[in-house]
This record gives C-alpha cells, structure tokens and sequence, in this order.
C-alpha cells in the first residue's frame, strides 16, 4: 500500500504543518516547505519533482526530464529486478547562511558512477548529463533544501537495467533517476559499533569498490542482529581479520601522530569524503615533508604532512593508507567515520570479542577539527580552496 506524503513524512520524523501540492513555480520563490525542520531525520521525505534520462544498450542516455516524484513503471523481467543490475550515488546540497545552495563534488560522484557502470556492463551518463540531473533536481525541489543549521538535503541518483532479461545478461535497456530529500543526521546519538566476524561484506573479485545495490542487502542481517544487541553499526573484517569498512562508511583510526586507513584496493568503496578528508588536510595548515603531492600520491601510500597549530607547536601528522589487523584497534586514540550520509563521525567504542574498548571524541581530537573544516566548507562557512563547492544557479 503506497503511503501519502504525510506519512512519509512523520515516518522519518518530520511532521507536515498544513502541506499544500506545489505549483509549478512553487520553487523559484524562496519560500521553505512546511515541516518541523527541528525533528528531521534520516528518511525519505518525497519531495516535488524527479529527474529522468533512459537509454538503450549501446547507445548514449538522451535528454532527461523533469517530471513529479512518483512511481515508475519497471517490467518484472527487468535487469534491476531479476538480478540486481543497479548502481546509485549519494551527495548533499547544503544551504548557506546567506541563502546559496551548494553542491559537494557531484563531479566526483559522476565519475564513480561511470567506474560502477563499466563493472556492472551498464551504459553511464557523462559526467555533464550526470550533473546537470542534480542541479535540476535540487533547483526545481529548492525549498526542501533545509534552513542552515537544521540538515542538508540527500540527493540520490540511481541507474537501474530496466531492460527485460530472462537469462543472465546485461540489460537491454538503461534508466537513470534523480530524486532527493531533506535529512538529518544518519546516526542518532554516539557511535558504538561491533566487529562482525562471521559475515563478510565483500570479497576479493566482486563488486565491494563500486557502489553497486547488490552490496547492501546482504549487511541487513549482521546490522540488525548487531542493533538487537544494543549497537549503533558493525565493522566488518576481510577473511584474514583486517579492517575494512563500517556498514556504510570508511574508517579511520588515529595513533598518535598517524592517521590510518584501509587502503581502497577492490573490496572497499572509495568514499568521496574519505578522499576529501585525505586532501583536506592542506586547507588545515599542513605542509608537505618530502616530494609534490601528486608525485608522493602516485609512488607511495604514505603521505607526510608538517601540521603548525594554534599554539605554534609542530609535529609531523602522517596519513597512511594501508591494511590495518583488527588488533591495532585496542592501540587507536581515536576512531571515526565518513561519508555523505555521516559526514565525519566520531567513533565512541568499539567492541570485539566481548571486549569494549572506547576512543576519544569531542574539542580538540583530530576527528572534530576535521569535521568542523569539511562542514565549513560545505556549508560556505569557510573559504573553498580545494574548488569543491559547486554553487546552483
């Protein structure tokens, strides 16, 4: 039974106050949607208006559409539905003080679309086709972009075989939507995970470093039976017991003066904000030690930077990407999270074989400075320098 937008909207915890169905130019006059913005969470709020391009096989998506948020038509022999031929991406578009809304990278999530598609033998949208989707979904629904302060909106493209296929093949044909919605936060409260030692996420040869659906159903199980105990999330280990990723975040573990993270090697998603957290370390005052950052990126895993704080003193922070055994988790300072969903998230314990061990959170750790710097310039607090932001007209 389809629900009606007020239900939606209180199941994911944000009240309707007197919601009327837009006009058409309802979006070009500044005004906000009526909901409790206070009590947002994360959930889908259906917003106005969607965006559509489809394809066939072999050939190149055409001009999409903007049409009502609604449902589609999918044949029950299609790719996506008999044998989960789908890729989708997430980004934000978060308001400024001022009243700009800007984008985060959607360039970035463009191109891993295309990386996912050419795994998964499904036709792509270019990057330009994939962005201009997102503008024009984020422009014609910009009063469910949330006041500052109070969320971001959560945009979604997916890209689905919605060809009909009986046997096991590449779809015939291709379709590509854009949706979005006003979020909150992703976690409520702190972050207490627990190491998941009996299922795995993904395996050496399959489809762990794209952003394929199939990656995420089969982490229903362990999260649930991890949440029934009283935890937040699970992170999962390859077979040999190295850290890999949270259900639907990268991680980051901090010893002294090292950042760590498991290196993106086939079975992990190169998360674009575990990439910015790398890279953002220059906007924080950090100098490179030894060789041009793109030479240092290209010969070694390792990357040195000579960080100055505010109190002029200076050690050298080291940021590797490398495998990291579940043991070094009871030696981390600190751990926390990323992605588009959490942002940088401190982790506040993490729990294997029955032993608890916590970690630092709050003023002054490395996670929150680097929380504050990403937000900022998300959210145009802070000066871009990294050309991240893009600006909707």
């Amino acid at each position: 039974m389809l629900k009606t937008r007020d239900q939606y909207c209180r199941t994911a915890g944000a009240e309707v106050e007197g919601y009327n169905e837009p006009s058409v130019n309802s979006h070009v006059n500044g005004e906000y949607a009526k909901i409790n913005w206070d009590v947002l969470g994360f959930g889908l709020i259906p917003t106005d208006y969607m965006y559509i391009m489809n394809c066939s096989k072999d050939q190149h998506f055409s001009q999409g559409t903007l049409t009502p948020f609604g449902k589609i038509e999918v044949n029950p022999s299609s790719g996506i539905l008999n044998y989960g031929q789908g890729l989708f991406e997430g980004l934000k578009a978060h308001r400024t003080a001022n009243g700009r809304i800007l984008l985060f990278r959607p360039e970035e999530n463009a191109m891993r679309m295309k990386v996912g598609a050419k795994r998964m033998c499904m036709q792509a949208p270019t990057v330009e086709q994939f962005v201009n989707a997102v503008k024009q979904t984020v422009h014609s629904n910009k009063r469910w972009v949330p006041p500052p302060g109070k969320g971001a909106m959560y945009i979604r493209p997916l890209l689905m075989g919605s060809g009909p296929v009986l046997g096991v093949a590449p779809a015939s044909e291709y379709t590509f939507i854009t949706y979005a919605s006003p979020v909150g936060n992703y976690h409520k409260g702190v972050l207490n995970l627990i190491v998941e030692e009996k299922f795995r996420r993904a395996i050496p040869g399959g489809t762990g470093g794209v952003k394929a659906v199939t990656n995420y159903a089969i982490i229903y199980k362990p999260i649930a039976e991890a949440k029934a105990k009283g935890f937040t999330d699970v992170l999962f280990l390859n077979a040999e017991k190295y850290i890999e990723e949270v259900s639907t975040t990268n991680i980051f573990l901090v010893k002294g003066n090292e950042i760590l993270t498991p290196p993106t090697s086939g079975t992990i998603l190169p998360g674009i904000t575990r990439k910015s957290i790398i890279e953002i370390t220059h906007v924080l005052g950090y100098q490179i030690t030894s060789t041009r950052w793109y030479e240092l990126e290209q010969t070694t895993s390792t990357r040195c930077y000579e960080l100055e704080e505010i109190t002029s003193t200076r050690y050298l922070l080291i940021v590797k990407e490398r495998a990291i055994p579940v043991g070094e988790l009871f030696d981390a300072e600190e751990v926390f999270c990323t992605g588009t969903a959490v942002g940088v998230n401190s982790v506040n314990s993490i729990t294997y074989q029955d032993t608890r061990i916590a970690y630092k959170r709050g003023a002054g750790t490395v996670g929150q400075k680097l929380y504050e710097m990403l937000t900022g310039i998300q959210t145009g607090r802070i000066e871009d320098k990294m050309g991240w932001t893009v600006e909707l007209d």
